[in-house]
């Protein structure tokens, strides 16, 4: 199974990439993935993160599904 992962604005610079494809096992919450991202781009875990899942805001318990969308983001505001 995989998913999309996208990153958005300082984590896209960190990253050096705006997608990935990440492969997970079926089960797999969304906290587990983004466990997997910061061992592979630790630099990230120094910032204040926030994720989606499919467009949504998640607190990382969602089970993800096969071609499942998460972004990574830095806080925003608006106003």
């Amino acid at each position: 199974m995989t998913a999309e992962v996208l990153f958005f604005g300082a984590v896209a610079d960190i990253v050096g990439l705006r997608r990935i494809a990440i492969a997970f096992e079926p089960d797999t919450k969304a906290s587990d993935i983004m466990r997997n991202i910061l061992v592979e781009y630790p630099t990230l875990a120094n910032h204040k993160l926030h994720f989606s899942v499919n467009q949504r805001f998640s607190i990382g318990d969602e089970i993800i599904c096969d071609n499942d969308e998460l972004a990574i983001f830095t806080a925003v505001s608006g106003g």
